[in-house]
C-alpha cells in the first residue's frame, strides 16, 4: 500500500500518480465514482445500457472493466489511463478515489458524475469479501481485524465516511447525482430513470423495462461480460467468494456481533452529525 494525501492506495496506483492528476477529461465524459463496493459496476451496466438506448447486443461487445476504464487503478490486465484516452467520446469512466483526489481537468470540463452511495455496514461486508478474493488488494485478516480495519479507515481508497461526506458536500457545487444502492434495489426502474433523465436521455417504458431485466442481480451474476469471470484466477479468485456475490440491503447482520454493532453505531453517530446524509442499513 501507498499513501496520497493521506489516503491509502495501492502502491500501482500512487506509481502513476502523476498520470491520474494530469488526466484530461472531455465535456462528454461521465464519471462514475464511489467507495468501493456500492454498486459502481451495476450502475456503469446500467449507464452503458442507457447511452446504448437498450441495445442488449452492443452492450455485450466487452467485458464491463473494458468498456469502463478504471482511471485509479494500475493493474494489468485492467485498463486505466491509457485505454481512457484511447477511446472514443462519450466516455464512461470509473473511479473510486474521494473527492479531493479526483483530476482537477473533471471540474475543468463540468463533467457529470454519478455517485453511487451504499450503507456503510452493507459496504463493509462486502468490501471484506472482495478484499478476500481480489489479489490486486491486500489480505483483510480476520472479520474481527478487519472490522477494526474499516472503522479507521485503513482500507484502499481510505475512510468509507470522508469518501461520501465529501462527494455529498459537493454535490450542488459540480454536476453530480447522488444514487443510493438501497434505492436501486427498492425500486430499480425507477432509479434507472432518474440515471437516464440526469444523462439527457429520454428513454420509453419498454427500454427501462429491458436495462432493468438485464441488469437485475440474477442476470447480471450470470452474465460474462459482468461479472469478472473472463479475468484469471490470479487477478480474481472466485473460488473464494463471486464477485456479485448476494446484493442485499441487511447482510451485515449475518457479520456483525453485538459489540461490534454498537461501536460502529458510536462511531456513525459523531462522524456523521449534522451532514444531513441519511442511509437505510435494511429495508
Amino acid at each position: 500500500m501507498g499513501v496520497v494525501q493521506d489516503i491509502p492506495l495501492l502502491q500501482t496506483t500512487c506509481d502513476i500518480w502523476d498520470k491520474i492528476q494530469n488526466f484530461q477529461a472531455r465535456e462528454d465524459d461521465i464519471l462514475i465514482a464511489s467507495f468501493p463496493k456500492a454498486g459502481s459496476m451495476w450502475v456503469q451496466e446500467i449507464m452503458d445500457l442507457i447511452l446504448l438506448n437498450g441495445d442488449i447486443k452492443k452492450s455485450m461487445r466487452a467485458p464491463c472493466f473494458l468498456k469502463v476504464p478504471f482511471i485509479d487503478l494500475n493493474a494489468a490486465p485492467l485498463p486505466s489511463v491509457e485505454a481512457a484516452n484511447g477511446m472514443e467520446s462519450p466516455r464512461i469512466i470509473k473511479t473510486h478515489l474521494p473527492l479531493q483526489l479526483i483530476p482537477p481537468s473533471f471540474w475543468e470540463k463540468n463533467v457529470k458524475v454519478i455517485y453511487v452511495a451504499r450503507n456503510a455496514k452493507d459496504s463493509m461486508v462486502s468490501y471484506f469479501y472482495f478484499q478476500k478474493m481480489n489479489k490486486m488488494l491486500p489480505d483483510p485478516g480476520t472479520w474481527n481485524e478487519y472490522f477494526s480495519k474499516f472503522l479507521a479507515g485503513n482500507v484502499p481508497w481510505g475512510s468509507w465516511f470522508d469518501h461520501v461526506i465529501g462527494w455529498w458536500r459537493a454535490k450542488d457545487k459540480h454536476q453530480i447525482l447522488f444514487v443510493f444502492y438501497e434505492d436501486m434495489i427498492e425500486d430499480p426502474k425507477r432509479e434507472i430513470r432518474k440515471i437516464s433523465q440526469f444523462l439527457g436521455k429520454e428513454l420509453t417504458e419498454e427500454v427501462l423495462d429491458i436495462i432493468q431485466h438485464h441488469t437485475s442481480f440474477d442476470i447480471m451474476k450470470e452474465n460474462p461480460m459482468a461479472n469478472l469471470s473472463t479475468l484469471p484466477s490470479f487477478v480474481i479468485d472466485q473460488s473464494i467468494s463471486p464477485f456479485i456475490r448476494k446484493g442485499k440491503v441487511g447482510d451485515w447482520r449475518n457479520h456483525f456481533l453485538v459489540v461490534q454493532n454498537a461501536l460502529f453505531d458510536e462511531e456513525y453517530m459523531k462522524k456523521m452529525k449534522g451532514v444531513g446524509l441519511n442511509f437505510r442499513n435494511e429495508l
